[in-house]
């Protein structure tokens, strides 16, 4: 008996392409339900099952001096590296970081950028001021917020400072995630605030997506 190749491609499902799989796991993520977590959990059920058994035996072998709770299992770990060091996001954080404390400027401002990351780096060697369209409800040392809209910035920030950061921030400006307002050119104002609040002479950190031009809504 032959076998038609042609035959077989055909019956074999579709694949999705990459773009296609990014977009299942971004609209999953955005309810909560994060596709490939479940998938690495489901992996981590068995050895989490056995070593969950041999501490319990060891416990009760030793007159059960500890409560044993199962309240928040942690199944993928054992699969990830010791840590996250790479991205684009974690480079630009350091390398940005490390060059504003080489050039030690009188005033340096952040607009949006990740708290958790850049925002962090700097505040462990120098006071930073951070913009952002959204309240920030902690007090940290070295951390001073103000709430500002880049497509919006009031005279009184102009040339506010002689050094200014804004990665990762201005293809959102205009797009509504973040309650700001709606506006098609969006980034063109962002722009705008930026190069107000930047004094004469100033220097700008900023980064940006390249690639095929589209509004990723």
């Amino acid at each position: 008996m032959t076998v038609d190749p042609s035959a077989s491609r055909a019956a074999s499902p579709p694949r999705l392409t990459v773009h296609a799989r990014r977009a299942v796991n971004w609209w999953s993520a955005a309810f909560g339900v994060h596709l490939r977590e479940f998938l690495v959990g489901l992996r981590g059920i068995v050895p989490f099952v056995r070593d969950m058994r041999r501490l319990t035996r060891a416990n009760r072998k030793a007159g059960s001096p500890w409560r044993i709770e199962v309240t928040r299992p942690c199944l993928a770990d054992r699969y990830e590296q010791s840590g996250t060091a790479s991205g684009h996001y974690f480079h630009q954080d350091l390398l940005v970081a490390r060059r504003i404390f080489a050039k030690n400027p009188k005033r340096h401002v952040d607009v949006g950028s990740r708290v958790d990351g850049f925002v962090a780096h700097v505040a462990a060697f120098r006071p930073i001021e951070v913009m952002d369209v959204r309240l920030l409800s902690v007090d940290v040392p070295n951390i001073v917020f103000r709430t500002c809209d880049l497509m919006n910035v009031p005279g009184e920030f102009s040339g506010y400072c002689d050094s200014l950061s804004c990665l990762h921030v201005l293809e959102h400006v205009g797009l509504g995630r973040y309650g700001d307002t709606i506006d098609l050119f969006g980034y063109v104002a962002g722009l705008d605030g930026l190069r107000t609040l930047l004094r004469a002479g100033g220097t700008l950190y900023l980064s940006l997506p390249i690639g095929r031009e589209r509004v990723e809504f």
